[in-house]
């Protein structure tokens, strides 16, 4: 890794220089391709501030850390990186394995849940799994009037698609069926 260190209000030392590519140096196992590191280390007032910009093919982290020592504002900036790199790589390997075959593999009612949970709203919704078989009509017409709900879901043995057969409020009988 590329490292450029400057000190702004503090004497360069030797000391801190080999501290910094020491912890740099982890980061070269993190990263997928060689990166460069800008670390700025500087003092205002009683604050010791290390900042780094850490920049490798479309990654670009920046972070500030600031504390008492210059050692310690460091370490807790260097753990931060290391806690942006390892979210950048978690966020790529999810993006990379979603390839369809997984989707697919997933059941409905697992997708549809994780989606509810994140409104408040929709959490009033039950999900109910149903099994459906291809069957006529006139079948379908059979099994609404034999069942409690008032509706029945069904596979058209003719259309070869998913239909709905319900009662209507005025009591007539619709169904659902889509085009084409």
């Amino acid at each position: 890794m590329q490292t450029t260190i400057t000190f702004k209000k503090i004497d360069s030392s030797d000391s801190l220089k080999s501290y910094v590519y020491k912890k740099l140096a982890k980061f070269d196992k993190m990263l997928d391709s060689p990166g460069e590191a800008y670390v700025v280390l500087s003092i205002e007032k009683i604050r010791h501030i290390a900042e780094i910009t850490l920049t490798c093919d479309r990654l670009k982290i920046h972070a500030r850390e600031n504390s008492e020592s210059m050692y310690s504002s460091i370490d807790a900036l260097m753990d931060k990186v290391s806690i942006q790199i390892k979210k950048h790589k978690e966020k790529i390997k999810r993006h990379m394995s979603g390839n369809k075959q997984s989707i697919k593999n997933k059941p409905v009612e697992s997708q549809f849940s994780e989606d509810i949970s994140d409104n408040p709203m929709l959490d009033q919704i039950i999900i109910e799994t149903i099994d459906y078989k291809p069957m006529d009509i006139e079948d379908a017409l059979i099994e609404l009037d034999s069942g409690r709900q008032s509706f029945f879901v069904f596979n058209n043995a003719r259309t070869e698609q998913l239909n709905v057969l319900y009662k209507h409020n005025s009591g007539k009988l619709g169904l659902i069926q889509p085009r084409g």
